[in-house]
């Protein structure tokens, strides 16, 4: 499928999703979203992608949500339009397979909390992250306020809400808001790289995985201890876990179906 707002590329079972308005900073509008959503729950359906990489063309990762007006008699949409935020949000968060947020220039607005949806972020030394919604008069989105803090610690959450001011990547990087800060010239090369390290790993392994994360977050360690014993019962049947324990006898790298 083509798309006007969006690249999408394949490199083995590593599928990259370039947001494609770098005229605009990669902001964010409801054609992009749209798109964005398709895509990505396209992909999760695909055998043949296992991790899904997202990032930006031109300088910006994304400047947040699209404030230009549509025509000179109207006002600019609210940075965090409830259609635009929802649709974001559920195009990130319905996905199981893993995300990996790659950075490459400044992330504001909802170009940050966006990032907050992937699994992993890693940055390059020329991004920049705001979150400008107090300032804007309005709230952060995109349930920023509930992961955030969870992400970097309340007082840190505080202070970047809060405030509404922008930071360097490396600074961002001290406080965990991204897992990597490396060379503008090397984050393609970084990220595939760590990308193509979970492709190689039993793709029902990876998902379960990160299920059992992202519901550890708001669960108790009962429930956690079910789940993982529940999904242990069911991985143990898969010809992925049958190949890893033949692989590790034979002293070879395993070969991952999926199945």
């Amino acid at each position: 499928m083509t798309y006007e707002t969006l690249l999408v590329s394949k490199n083995d079972f590593v599928t990259t999703v370039t947001l494609n308005r770098p005229d605009r900073l990669n902001a964010l509008n409801m054609q992009l979203v749209n798109e964005l959503h398709d895509v990505l729950a396209e992909e999760d359906r695909n055998d043949e992608t296992r991790v899904i990489v997202l990032t930006g063309a031109g300088r910006a990762f994304s400047a947040g949500a699209d404030l230009r007006p549509s025509d000179t008699n109207s006002r600019p949409p609210s940075a965090n339009a409830s259609t635009l935020a929802e649709k974001l949000f559920q195009a990130l968060s319905d996905v199981e397979k893993p995300i990996i947020a790659s950075i490459n220039g400044v992330a504001v607005g909802g170009g940050c909390t966006m990032t907050l949806l992937c699994d992993i972020r890693i940055a390059s030394e020329n991004a920049r992250f705001q979150l400008p919604f107090t300032k804007l008069g309005i709230c952060a989105e995109l349930g920023s306020t509930y992961v955030l803090p969870r992400l970097i610690g309340l007082g840190k959450a505080s202070e970047l809400v809060l405030t509404s001011k922008m930071i360097e990547a490396e600074e961002a990087g001290q406080m965990g808001l991204v897992n990597h800060v490396v060379p503008a010239d090397k984050l393609v090369e970084v990220t595939l790289e760590m990308a193509n390290s979970i492709a190689k790993l039993p793709p029902m392994a990876v998902r379960m995985n990160k299920r059992g994360l992202k519901l550890g977050i708001a669960s108790d360690i009962e429930s956690q201890v079910r789940y993982e014993n529940l999904t242990i019962s069911v991985l143990n049947k898969t010809e992925d876990a049958k190949e890893a324990v033949l692989a590790f006898r034979e002293k070879r790298d395993p070969v991952f179906s999926g199945r």
